[in-house]
C-alpha cells in the first residue's frame, strides 16, 4: 500500500515539474533568427539550428523561458525576441502603435461630427401644400395637370 502511495505521488509532482518546464515550440515562434529576420520555427539557416539545438538542450534541462530568452539576448542581443520587452525604451514599440489609432479614429470622428454640423440648412418650404416655392405659373399648369387625372 506505501509504494502505491508513494509511486501515485511521484507521477503528481512529475507532471507539476513538467508542466513547468516551457515548451521548445513555443519558444522557437518567440524568437527570431538573426540571420534570415523570421521566426525560429520558419527559419532553417544555420544559426537558427544552433538556437533551436541550444533551446531544446535548456528545455530539456527545464530552464524557464525567461531563462532562456534572458541568456539568448546575452548571446545575440534583444533582436533576438519576436516581441520587444514591455520596459523602457522599449515600450515605445507597444505604446505608439496604439496611440496612433486613438489618435486617428478622434480626428475621423472630430472630422464626421464637422462634416454633419456643418451642412447648410434645409431650404424653408412654401405655399399650402409643403412644395418647395416655384413659380406661380408652373404651380398653375401642375395644379390643372393634376386635376385632369382627378377628375
Amino acid at each position: 500500500m506505501r509504494v502505491l502511495a508513494v509511486a501515485v505521488a511521484a507521477l503528481a509532482f512529475a507532471g507539476t515539474a513538467a508542466a513547468a518546464c516551457p515548451s521548445a515550440a513555443r519558444l522557437e515562434g518567440q524568437l527570431i533568427c538573426p540571420t534570415c529576420k523570421t521566426t525560429l520555427d520558419q527559419s532553417d539557416a544555420p544559426v537558427a539550428r544552433e538556437i533551436k539545438a541550444h533551446v531544446r538542450r535548456r528545455v530539456a534541462a527545464c530552464a524557464s523561458e525567461e531563462q532562456i530568452k534572458d541568456e539568448l539576448v546575452v548571446m545575440f542581443g534583444p533582436a533576438v525576441l519576436a516581441a520587444p520587452p514591455k520596459e523602457g525604451f522599449h515600450l515605445l514599440a507597444w505604446l505608439l502603435p496604439l496611440t496612433g489609432l486613438a489618435v486617428g479614429a478622434a480626428v475621423v470622428s472630430l472630422l464626421v461630427w464637422r462634416w454633419s454640423r456643418g451642412r447648410p440648412p434645409d431650404e424653408p418650404t412654401s405655399g399650402s401644400n409643403g412644395r418647395a416655392g416655384l413659380d406661380p405659373e408652373v404651380e398653375r399648369r401642375l395644379d390643372q395637370e393634376l386635376a385632369r387625372f382627378d377628375g
